[in-house]
């Protein structure tokens, strides 16, 4: 066994890859006030926005650093669909991504609510949405990663809803907060040590 140094200024994770090679039977969608609304061209503010809100607990930060064609050449490329989860208000309250890029695969890029909707159900209803979305004519296989800087119960639930692990790789990154890409008070569960 052997433990690998990770710098100070820099966040260290294990990311497991999972994938689901059989459509499962799929029930009826849970019930849930959340809606989704495609955005097929999105603006890359709002699209930064909303990426922001729901994945800075988690220091998401990829798409914060593209400049804008870049981040356009994904987001509107039409085998991305990019959808925002919305509350009764109409609020922006998740984010749910496919990319359908490579031919009978779709990939759950993001997948993600607002904190503050945690535990009650609403991430059984957007699986059930984005199962739906993903599982089309000519899919044989979805799949998506998580890491050890997600939600705590992240690996479960996938496995819970039919994804199998068949990955594990590290990953090391600049910490996005010590760069000012995030603020310092983001993700206070993942100690901030250098800088």
């Amino acid at each position: 066994m052997g433990l690998i140094p990770v710098p100070a200024d820099h966040v260290g994770t294990v990311v497991t890859t999972l994938e689901m090679r059989v459509r499962p039977l799929l029930g009826p969608i849970p019930p849930s006030p959340l809606c989704l609304e495609r955005w097929r061209a999105p603006d890359p503010a709002r699209y930064r926005a909303l990426f922001r809100r729901v994945g800075e607990p988690w220091l998401w930060y990829s798409r914060l650093t593209m400049d804008d064609s870049r981040l356009l050449a994904i987001v509107h490329d039409k085998r991305v669909e990019v959808f925002a989860v919305l509350d009764g208000a109409g609020a922006e309250v998740g984010l749910l991504e496919l990319d359908l890029r490579h031919e009978g695969v779709t990939e759950i890029s993001y997948f993600g609510l607002v904190p503050e909707l945690a535990g009650r159900g609403h991430g059984r209803w957007l699986m059930a949405r984005a199962l739906d979305l993903a599982w089309r004519s000519g899919t044989g296989r979805i799949w998506l990663h998580t890491c050890t800087l997600d939600h705590p119960r992240a690996l479960g639930f996938y496995r819970a809803q039919g994804f199998a692990a068949t990955g594990r790789t590290l990953e090391t990154f600049p910490d996005p907060r010590l760069a000012g890409i995030l603020p310092r008070d983001a993700a206070p569960h993942i100690p901030l040590l250098g800088g």
